[in-house]
């Protein structure tokens, strides 16, 4: 005789859990305009706010605020912008343009960047063709000057942290941003030489920094 049947006194083993789904590794989705309305829109308000100096703005909008651009890329971006012929944030809104929605994305966003700013502009113009000799407006436009360079400064030394990252470190990079100040603001050599020869130098170092 056998032996009393104990299988279903013994407790049921627990199902084995799944392994969870890691996540962590799951690449965040890189904020970008939604569509080409979002583009013009959004450069148009850009060029709106850039009142004595749309640098500041461009980096606040584009790096801070919409995150479509980090500081190290904005400042890749803008070194591209600042050597190519043409106004610099009008090339820069080319390259982020074309990046995203190809040559229909680079023409919206020129089109948002010129627009309703060339429509201000004129009016503006015709305002002041009419009150230029007053001494009030010769005074507003010297202390927007000043906040246009304070806009600037403070822009240039918000981005002075992307320096440490730069293959070259952050000595010889501030060497180099030194001697562009130098040769601009007291030697006054023009901005072509300084491009030619500090550019090229940054270039020519980071260059051999890099290669293999």
């Amino acid at each position: 005789m056998g032996g009393p049947d104990t299988s279903q006194n013994r407790p049921a083993s627990p199902p084995r859990a799944s392994p969870p789904h890691d996540t962590a590794d799951a690449p965040a989705q890189r904020p970008a305009p939604a569509n080409l309305r979002d583009l013009f829109w959004s450069f148009t308000w850009l060029a709106l706010q850039g009142f004595g100096g749309v640098l500041a703005v461009v980096q606040r909008e584009l790096v801070e605020k919409k995150r479509w651009l980090t500081n190290d890329e904005f400042v890749e971006d803008w070194a591209v912008a600042q050597i190519m012929p043409g106004p610099n944030v009008v090339n820069l809104s080319i390259t982020i343009g074309e990046r995203y929605f190809g040559w229909r994305g680079a023409v919206v966003a020129v089109c948002g960047m010129l627009c309703f700013p060339m429509l201000l502009v004129l009016t503006l113009t015709v305002i002041y063709s009419q009150l230029a000799d007053h001494p009030a407006m010769a005074g507003a436009l010297r202390g927007m000057g000043a906040v246009a360079a304070g806009l600037v400064a403070g822009m240039g030394l918000k981005l002075t942290s992307t320096l440490s990252r730069h293959p070259l470190g952050r000595w010889c990079s501030a060497a180099l941003a030194l001697a562009s100040f130098i040769a601009m603001a007291v030697l006054r050599v023009p901005l072509a030489w300084v491009l030619l020869v500090v550019g090229g130098a940054g270039c020519v170092l980071t260059w051999r920094k890099l290669a293999p």
